[in-house]
């Protein structure tokens, strides 16, 4: 079944101690032609803000730079967080992004606020805060508008979101969450699904998230089928024991946020010692982290199988949030070799 498998990355553009944001972003850059080079078919980036450990605060203006340094993977947003924009404006970005790179531009769209409930208002100053009721509706109007389709008794009638690529250039539209609300509607729309395993504990309920989203799924002029790209988080290393204490970065920030909401740059990976964390901070680790994937190549191939056949899909997304982008390169690289992706080659002036 790896044989059938498509993978994409997916990239919340991690902030380390001792480094910065712009370094963050530009490592985002430098692995996106990475992953390009190595057979990986998507790479999007992530919206966060006012946050310390992740640097992407606007994937429309991420996804211009690291299309501009590749040459044929996918890029796109994993995702915009629609409450804070209007579907005109965020179409009107990525038909700007569709124009420079025709084909090539997914819009992935999230109804979280991708930040805590404060810098949500900032967001919105001086404009109320988005009434998050109307989130359907604008994702409805996005499509809409990128595909020039909005009804003849719609208010905004009429109005077009410029440039106007082809048909076959324009941006594809995926719904993401990790939830039921989201599911049924990406299926009520017609649209394809990418569901957030990464989140914690969400992988407890994803395969019956997956099976509602193709119960209920209604074909639409964009999507005859259901569709669904499952993202889940991956560390490989050359040895089991070795990932598990690059893991230890990423498991060390999931402890924080739970003892005390703290949003730090991701620490140096250390050996654990059972006296570092409660009771209560160990079992909420164990149950957050129950489905990161991790190990050496042999055992993160066995794991991704699994995952995909539970899902019953064949679209995977991988983050991986390492400490040393060495080591994020190092998995990534592990992982197309050992699910046999095929490299690409570009030529020497593309």
């Amino acid at each position: 079944m790896s044989q059938l498998l498509s993978f994409g990355v997916l990239d919340q553009s991690p902030v380390r101690q001792g480094g910065t944001a712009a370094q963050a972003l530009r490592e985002t850059v430098e692995l996106a032609g990475i992953a390009e080079r190595l057979g990986y078919g998507r790479y999007w980036v992530a919206e966060h803000h006012s946050s310390a450990n992740f640097a992407g605060t606007a994937p429309e203006i991420l996804i211009g730079q690291i299309a501009a340094n590749t040459s044929s993977i996918r890029v796109g947003s994993g995702g915009v967080m629609l409450s804070h924009y209007s579907a005109l404006k965020v179409a009107e970005s990525f038909r700007v992004l569709s124009a420079f790179f025709p084909g090539r531009i997914d819009v992935g769209i999230g109804r979280a606020p991708g930040s805590d409930a404060r810098t949500a208002i900032a967001l919105a100053d001086p404009k109320p805060i988005a009434d998050i009721n109307q989130f359907p509706r604008q994702v409805a109007d996005l499509v809409g508008f990128l595909a020039d389709d909005l009804p003849d008794n719609h208010p905004f009638a009429g109005i077009a979101a410029h440039p106007g690529p082809p048909p076959a250039d324009r941006p594809e539209v995926w719904l993401l969450g990790s939830s039921d609300y989201s599911a049924v509607l990406a299926a009520h729309l017609g649209l394809p699904f990418a569901f957030a395993d990464f989140f914690g504990n969400a992988g407890e309920h994803g395969p019956h998230v997956a099976e509602l989203y193709r119960r209920r799924f209604q074909p639409s002029a964009h999507l005859d089928a259901p569709r669904l790209n499952v993202a889940v988080h991956v560390i490989c290393a050359d040895t089991d024991q070795r990932a598990r204490f690059v893991a230890s970065s990423m498991r060390r920030l999931v402890a924080q946020l739970h003892a005390g909401g703290v949003r730090e740059p991701l620490a140096p990976p250390q050996e654990p010692t059972a006296s570092d964390l409660d009771g209560r901070t160990q079992r909420f680790l164990g149950s957050f982290t129950r489905h990161l994937i991790e190990g050496d190549p042999e055992s993160v191939r066995e794991q991704l199988v699994a995952t995909a056949k539970r899902y019953q899909t064949a679209e995977l997304m991988i983050a991986s949030n390492c400490y040393a982008f060495e080591d994020r390169i190092r998995s990534y690289e592990l992982v197309a070799a050992a699910m046999g992706l095929t490299p690409v080659v570009r030529a020497p002036n593309a």
